[in-house]
């Protein structure tokens, strides 16, 4: 049986059989994530150069559009490499660095959520605080409080899933590298360690969850207590985004994790991963852009000048 030691590659769980559908799929994906590139792309650019959307609410959001371009840029080009050259393979070091990284942005989007979900509880509930909670310094050590969480988080469980040693083969279950398919990997009773981690992170996880749905029942209950249709209108249509983008995260996120045995098969497994992995950092883009009248103006200044400067 092989050991970590002598584990220098892992297999990863192909696409498809069939190199046609290999093919279809390189496309296919590859459609996705230049959309996904394009629609964050954007949103970042506008943000940043707009000075009218230098903004808290607009500031998280590029945080959050930069981690969307993280989080999809970590699985999304090595399994359209592996469909394109018909390979499984991933290095050691490169399934470690996948781990790690996904693990990040992912961590760190779900905190800079929690830290949104503040911002439009401070802008709503306490507006006449908003200009001292949510100034410049105060926006930037949350954002930074963001990042560090999702570092922090991913360095600890990198750290620990890779240091079990490995004897039940390199075969890893999915399209990229994650935890629970590398655990399946160790022959060690000790995982002990990293299943208290797990625990632990789920339990962070929920706290960020109830913060998040604490903060929503006082914005409703602080909208519903507008007596103008058109500030409760303004209110609904600055946190629908931000609470849509949530939503999608949890929900996917959730069915993932604790989907029924019964419903557990490769092709059910790649699926999911696939919901969980991709579709929020695609998505979030159109969901902030739809109903937001100063993205959409900015972007069609940002669209304008790219084809102004086009010969």
């Amino acid at each position: 049986m092989p050991n970590s030691s002598s584990i220098s590659e892992f297999l990863l769980l192909p696409l498809a059989d069939t190199r046609q559908l290999q093919l279809l799929h390189f496309w296919l994906l590859l459609g996705i994530y230049l959309a996904a590139l394009l629609g964050n792309g954007l949103i970042s650019t506008a943000v940043a150069c707009d000075h009218r959307l230098h903004t808290p609410m607009y500031f998280f959001l590029l945080n959050l559009a930069l981690l969307d371009l993280g989080c999809i840029s970590t699985t999304l080009p090595k399994a359209m490499a592996n469909s394109l050259w018909d390979t499984r393979a991933i290095s050691y070091a490169g399934c470690a660095a996948q781990l790690f990284c996904f693990l990040f942005f992912i961590s760190a989007e779900f905190s800079l959520l929690t830290t949104m979900s503040y911002d439009r509880y401070v802008a709503i509930c306490k507006p006449l605080h908003y200009g001292t909670l949510m100034d410049s310094r105060a926006c930037a050590t949350m954002a930074a409080a963001a990042w560090g969480a999702g570092l922090l988080n991913s360095l600890l469980h990198t750290a620990s899933t890779f240091s079990l040693p490995l004897c039940q083969g390199n075969v890893v279950n999915q399209f990229f590298c994650e935890i629970p398919q590398i655990l399946k990997l160790s022959c060690s009773d000790s995982n002990l360690r990293e299943v208290v981690l797990l625990i632990f992170s789920a339990s962070l996880a929920f706290g960020c969850f109830v913060f998040i749905v604490v903060s929503y029942v006082q914005i409703f209950m602080a909208v519903l207590r507008m007596p103008s249709d058109q500030g409760r209108h303004k209110a609904f249509s600055t946190c629908l985004p931000h609470l849509s983008v949530v939503s999608l995260f949890v929900s996917t996120g959730i069915f993932a994790n604790l989907k029924p045995p019964s419903l557990s098969s490769p092709f059910m497994d790649l699926l999911v991963s696939l919901l969980y992995s991709v579709v929020p950092p695609t998505l979030n883009p159109i969901i902030y852009s739809m109903r937001n009248r100063e993205i959409k103006h900015s972007l069609r200044k940002v669209l304008q000048y790219a084809l102004f400067q086009l010969p």
